[in-house]
């Protein structure tokens, strides 16, 4: 009876301290997403590992909780939605520590992570109920392509086939693209459905997604789930695709048509995707969110080419409109988002020079704020920067035709390779024909250069900048 009501009396603490938590604002649910290879993974794992470490030379000048001697620890607590995978930052670690570190596997879903920071209180009113205080951190980290479903629920089926068939038309897409739309054009849309054409044609709608994402470097990949289905893998929700020959179609027929035929069926499977996937994750999810970081790869696009930039341009004005919070916006008639802090992060600014970190920042400025006066940001506040959530290169300088210029040194990321190079300039605004024409960048993937311990810090560039943006204000 007595360890029964331990047990009570132990919940009944946990409750009372949980609540004492939320009436002081000492929780924080940070999201953290970004397209396919902009550094998810490596950012959370650094986040985490900057605070865990704290102490053992984490170089958090900026973050006033340390520069000011008031963080105490930090630990991993068990997180508090049971059904969601957890964030495998040990494996991550591990990848770091080996002998010849590498990049950890990439997060294919939603993962999450708890953190619970220990630190003394200055200047709010903890600093009357406690020497100490306990910040919970909850960092949720979905794929950035999720983000880029969102307009499709102002879409109907045809308008979004039409715009998709126009994507596809269009280089690089359209070399790819070509032979699956021959096929779709050959179909007779009111035919009784044929599942198993169904799943073919959807399965190559989704090759062609993974290829214009991993060997184009393409940006824009809708439905996003499709190359990220998580539990969804194999559902006949994400069996579906977009009609490439609307302008042949007799409206009235397709207005008519029921779901026993295939332009029914896709269009009943596109609706049903908006409803049961799209919706239910800003439901479930993003309304939850008090601060989120998106993390965006500029250097790769650019060193693509146009095509590719222009790609992301247009999935970073798609993503933007997930925190568009105006009376007349999506999200605010059918959710109730609260995010109020919005942080956007160039990411592996270690693989060009410092002083083009300013011009990487320049350039993300004009990729975010480019549809500024179509959105409403009244009630979020922004900023962006430039960060290596895991530094890889040593800066120098070198001489080249009797000037110095600066270098980087660095591995290699397909073989290993020790290399000392100059990347190029990065542009300070959104690049011309002219940047395209000079092909000046050359961008480099590296390697993590050296081991680090389990208990050793990431060696990085701004992580202190991140966390005193995203969570300073909470901490004081």
């Amino acid at each position: 009876m007595a360890i029964i009501n331990k047990k009570k009396l132990n919940r009944l603490k946990q409750k009372a301290n949980d609540l004492f938590n939320r009436t002081l604002d000492q929780h924080v649910t940070l999201a953290v997403t970004g397209l396919s290879r902009s550094g998810k993974t490596a950012f959370i794992t650094s986040l985490v590992n900057q605070l865990v470490n704290e102490g053992s030379n984490s170089k958090l000048s900026f973050f006033n909780v340390v520069h000011q001697g008031r963080f105490i620890a930090a630990k991993r607590v068990p997180q508090k939605h049971l059904h969601i995978g957890r964030f495998e930052y040990d494996r991550a670690m591990s990848a770091f520590s080996q002998t010849e570190p590498t990049w950890p596997e990439p997060t294919h879903g939603i993962s999450e992570m708890r953190l619970a920071i220990r630190y003394k209180p200055k200047e709010s009113l903890l600093k009357y109920a406690s020497d100490t205080a306990t910040l919970y951190l909850d960092i949720t980290d979905y794929p950035g392509e999720w983000l880029l479903d969102l307009p499709m629920l102002s879409q109907t089926f045809e308008q979004w086939s039409k715009k998709t068939t126009q994507l596809l038309n269009t280089q690089p897409r359209f070399k790819s693209a070509e032979n699956f739309i021959e096929k779709v054009n050959r179909i007779d849309p009111f035919a009784t459905i044929d599942e198993q054409l169904l799943a073919d044609l959807s399965k190559e709608y989704t090759e062609l997604l993974l290829h214009f994402r991993h060997e184009l470097g393409l940006s824009v990949i809708q439905p996003g789930r499709f190359i990220l289905p998580g539990e969804l893998e194999d559902a006949p929700i994400l069996q579906f695709f977009p009609f490439t020959n609307f302008e042949q179609l007799d409206k009235n027929a397709y207005q008519n048509a029921n779901d026993d035929c295939l332009i029914g069926m896709l269009r009943a499977r596109f609706i049903e995707y908006k409803e049961r996937v799209v919706k239910a994750f800003y439901k479930e999810h993003f309304v939850n969110f008090d601060r989120q970081i998106v993390l965006a790869d500029c250097l790769t696009p650019l060193n693509n080419g146009p095509e590719s930039f222009a790609d992301l341009r247009m999935a970073m004005t798609m993503i933007m409109k997930s925190f568009s919070y105006g009376q007349s916006s999506i999200l605010s008639r059918l959710f109730a988002p609260k995010i109020d802090k919005l942080l956007f992060a160039s990411t592996k600014a270690d693989h060009v020079t410092p002083e083009q970190h300013k011009n990487l920042v320049r350039l993300l400025d004009q990729l975010v704020y480019q549809t500024q006066h179509q959105l409403n940001y009244d009630v979020i506040e922004m900023k962006t920067l430039a960060l290596a959530s895991v530094k890889t290169t040593q800066t120098g300088t070198s001489r080249y035709q009797g000037q110095e210029i600066p270098v980087l040194r660095g591995k290699r990321s397909e073989n290993g390779e020790l290399i000392t190079v100059f990347p190029g300039a990065v542009p300070s605004k959104l690049p011309e024909e002219e940047f395209w024409q000079k092909e000046t960048f050359n961008y480099i993937r590296f390697s993590p250069f050296e081991p680090i311990g389990q208990h050793e810090c990431l060696p990085h560039l701004r992580m202190d900048q991140v966390m005193q943006f995203l969570l300073g204000d909470k901490m004081k």
